[in-house]
């Protein structure tokens, strides 16, 4: 099953693309084995003055036909990382070919957006710069390999 991250936004040169580069390695590595892979990126952008419902049409058009949508968002449902890769495992083991997670911008997922959603998830209470959510969500997607690959990666 291959995975996207649809993220409103360009990540260029910096501490946050180094990691999510070496998150998205870790993971086509380990998760080859496991079905899962690759991990890709959909990046978009819209002028500043759009709105959210321009970065949601945006990102809708960044979706693949056919996959699961996983909104990252406020109101979602917060998950343990074994949580996350039974997910995953579930999506897979389904037959799904894609699962996207979509990340919004600064003023988060338009309403209709993330109507749409499988599932809405949460990275806790508090609102996180969405740039440094791409890099939690990669490394926790990682790690949902390396917990369905039975890695000591991951320590309860």
């Amino acid at each position: 099953m291959r995975v996207r991250i649809c993220a409103v936004g360009r990540l260029r040169t910096g501490p946050e693309r180094t990691l999510i580069d070496d998150y998205v390695t870790r993971f086509d590595r380990t998760g080859r084995a496991l079905s899962l892979g690759p991990l890709t990126e959909s990046e978009v952008e819209t002028r500043k003055t759009s709105g959210m419902d321009a970065e949601a049409e945006a990102l809708a058009r960044a979706i693949p036909d056919g996959a699961v949508l996983v909104t990252l968002d406020e109101r979602g449902k917060p998950l343990t990382s074994p949580d996350l890769a039974q997910l995953l495992a579930r999506y897979r083991d389904a037959g799904r070919p894609e699962i996207a997670f979509v990340i919004g911008g600064a003023d988060g997922i338009a309403p209709d957006l993330r109507a749409r959603a499988d599932m809405s998830i949460s990275f806790g209470k508090m609102v996180w710069p969405h740039m440094l959510v791409r890099v939690m969500l990669a490394e926790q997607i990682y790690r949902a390999a390396s917990i369905l690959a039975g890695s000591p990666y991951h320590r309860v």
